[in-house]
């Protein structure tokens, strides 16, 4: 089975999700090495892609993650939502302790995924986290190679954020109302 990351009950919106609730796991600060696993988790191979848009659990604000937030991502020994890292970066959520040592292990490099050693392990997992419908994965690749995509720094996205604030039109969005025939 597959260490679970992020599948906290306010992001399935129902109890009973395998991270408990989010607000447990936020904490002042975040480890030492943060960014690096941040990016770790940035890095992962993605299993299933999730056609949505989300918000932040805890604020509501739009994050670099939104698109696509529930899309499933892994590195072959744990399962995280994409918009994960958003959560690692932004409230510094708590780590497993196994997951902190096996990225150090791996000097923070997503690692190649044989696929033969990893389909039963996603399938017995998927259930889990609330994928009883799923398909068994199966790949006509025998083995998954980390491919670099191009994932927006939270550095980007807040500057581009605070633009589009500066752009817009100050005051009310209401439409003015026609004066009253007397």
């Amino acid at each position: 089975m597959l260490g679970l990351l992020g599948f906290y009950d306010e992001l399935e919106n129902r109890s009973g999700q395998p991270n408990g609730s989010i607000r447990d796991a936020v904490q002042p600060v975040g480890e030492p090495d943060e960014a690096d696993l941040v990016a770790y988790l940035d890095a992962g191979h993605v299993l299933i892609d999730v056609m949505e848009a989300g918000h932040d659990a805890i604020t509501g604000s739009a994050h670099r993650h939104s698109p696509g937030c529930s899309s499933l991502v892994t590195d072959g020994t744990w399962l995280w939502r994409l918009d994960f890292p958003h959560y690692l970066e932004t409230h510094h959520v708590a780590l497993p302790e196994a997951f902190i040592a096996h990225v150090r292990n791996l000097n923070y490099k997503m690692p190649t995924i044989t696929v033969a050693q990893f389909a039963p392990r996603y399938n017995e997992t998927m259930p889990l986290v609330g994928w009883t419908s799923a398909t068994p994965w199966r790949s006509t690749a025998t083995v998954l190679v980390p491919e670099p995509r191009a994932v927006t720094s939270k550095a980007d996205f807040d500057a581009t954020m605070l633009a589009q604030d500066r752009n817009r039109p100050h005051g009310s969005w209401v439409r003015p109302r026609k004066p009253r025939k007397a």
